[in-house]
């Protein structure tokens, strides 16, 4: 699976669990990080969970192992990072106050509209 399949794939299960606000943005001319991040908002620490949960079961039934995910337990900024794509979801406030694709703007973002059928 190629980064971009990958990345896509995470926006599909985040959308399945009505994550707000999907935005994947290439980020592999700036940075040996990752290729791309997948950036979501849930409305509750439980939807929070839901939408990791679902990513993982997605990526992970696609062959791709998670290698690491960070603050669940916050239950505002849950971090999934499969190696060439790095998965974050947030509260609204978090998102806001991080405010990833501000630091990420020379990233080039993915158009998702006929991907997630919006």
């Amino acid at each position: 699976m190629t980064p971009k399949e990958l990345a896509v794939t995470a926006a599909k299960a985040l959308d399945s669990k009505k994550g707000m606000e999907i935005t994947v943005i290439d980020v592999g001319e700036q940075t040996s990080l990752a290729d791309y991040f997948v950036i979501c908002t849930g409305s509750s620490n439980t939807q929070i969970n839901a939408l990791c949960d679902a990513v993982e079961e997605a990526v992970n039934r696609s062959g791709e192992p998670t290698l690491h995910r960070e603050g669940h337990r916050g239950g505002t900024w849950v971090l999934l990072d499969f190696g060439s794509v790095v998965v974050h979801v947030f509260s609204r406030e978090a998102r806001a106050f991080y405010d990833l694709e501000r630091l990420w703007q020379d990233g080039t973002p993915l158009e998702l509209s006929e991907l997630l059928g919006e």
